[in-house]
């Protein structure tokens, strides 16, 4: 059974740090893109970051761009999401996916693997 677990969710200020983890586990996700994207209450799932397989190319949306950083360690399956400055408007539930039939994804759709979420409350 494949799963993606996420954690490092919780409570911060503004301003502050988060680091996101997604542990992979049931499949080798090494050779695909991974992925984090949010979704606030009352509004559609966006995408922020992915990651290709090798960890060389990364791809921001313009609104975390400068301020999050996606990494992957493939030896442990896993993938994060180190956030900083964060704002208000940061406030999500924040989740990781994987793609497994599209090389440079970044749309909902293009990812089959989804987990459960984690939440992120940013205070000002």
């Amino acid at each position: 059974q494949v799963q993606l677990v996420e954690s490092g969710g919780g409570l911060v200020q503004a301003g502050g740090s988060r680091r996101l983890s997604c542990a992979a586990s049931g499949r080798t996700f090494s050779s695909y893109p991974m992925g984090w994207f949010r979704q606030a209450p009352g509004k559609e799932r966006e995408f922020v970051a992915t990651i290709k397989w090798s960890g060389g190319g990364t791809y921001y949306a313009d609104s975390v761009r400068g301020r999050f950083t996606i990494s992957r360690d493939n030896a442990k399956n896993t993938v994060y999401l180190q956030m900083s400055s964060l704002k208000p408007e940061d406030t999500a539930v924040y989740y990781c996916a994987a793609a497994t039939q599209y090389y440079n994804p970044r749309h909902v759709y293009e990812f089959d693997y989804w987990g459960q979420g984690t939440q992120v409350t940013v205070s000002s």
